[in-house]
């Protein structure tokens, strides 16, 4: 499995590499660890200076990590890389056909601050394959539950594909969380529906499925993850509903996630 992380001077990249690495405690990995550089130097000798300093004090770094995880299983290699970050790594991403981007995320009190203003949300918008956030106090050991947060809504088929089938080589097993805004006859069967789609599909795999009522869709998350521990989150990009919240003018989710709990975006 090929996993790209963007890596920079801060503790929180080299915290997102040790994630994977955990993630992924049996697999054969080829890690790709990519610096983007990005140039904003209005003359071409002050760029063309600081241009080879950054790219030396990047090998460095790559070459730093490398000695310090790479073993018989995990294979490590570096890229230094000039452009805008989230195009410069969404684009590397499918050239070297990765399967998952891992991509810490620091000084952040919510998955709104985690997104907002920074790279990550610009790469979220680029990328064409799953993008996992984490967090600057997201904990690298104890994670063991995958909660997929669905609306049972069409376009969420691939997702629960993805995620059921790498679920196999995780240390995380999924469950379900679906947020009912609405009480009422359809939404049971819905859930209902559901339930047997998923022992139907995926027989081998017992999934935990909870149904969680509330009038707001991330006031029911919020309540969600106050209650749990160890766990990671998983959303799709897709998701109008959940993001159109995620956007919008409310506080209340930046108490949710606490900049603690991993969040795997599904795009």
């Amino acid at each position: 499995m090929k996993i790209l992380i963007p890596v920079d001077f801060s503790k929180n990249s080299e915290k997102a590499l040790q994630f994977a690495l955990k993630l992924f405690p049996e697999n054969e990995l080829d890690i790709v660890l990519v610096h983007v550089v990005e140039l904003v130097y209005d003359f071409a000798s002050q760029a063309a200076l600081a241009l080879d300093s950054m790219h030396k004090d990047a090998e460095k770094l790559i070459k730093n990590l490398k000695a310090k995880y790479q073993d018989d299983r995990i294979h490590i290699e570096g890229k230094v890389k000039e452009g805008t970050p989230s195009i410069t790594l969404a684009r590397l991403a499918e050239e070297e056909e990765a399967s998952l981007i891992v991509m810490g995320t620091k000084g952040a009190s919510g998955v709104k601050k985690v997104l907002v203003g920074s790279t990550a949300t610009n790469l979220i918008k680029e990328s064409t394959i799953p993008v996992l956030l984490v967090p600057e106090e997201a904990k690298s050991e104890g994670v063991n539950r995958l909660i997929l947060a669905l609306e049972f809504a069409d376009h969420e088929e691939n997702l629960v594909d993805w995620v059921y089938h790498f679920s196999n080589t995780w240390t995380v097993k999924p469950e379900i969380l679906h947020v009912q805004t609405a009480l009422g006859f359809r939404e049971q069967i819905l859930a209902l529906g559901f339930e047997q789609y998923i022992q139907e599909k995926f027989p081998s795999q017992p999934t935990k499925i909870h149904l969680i009522e509330s009038s707001k869709v991330n006031e029911g998350i919020e309540d969600f993850l106050n209650q749990e521990e160890n766990i990671m989150l998983v959303m799709c990009h897709s998701h109008h509903g959940i993001w159109d919240q995620l956007w919008g003018k409310s506080k209340s989710i930046e108490m949710a996630y606490h900049s603690k709990v991993p969040l795997l975006i599904m795009v």
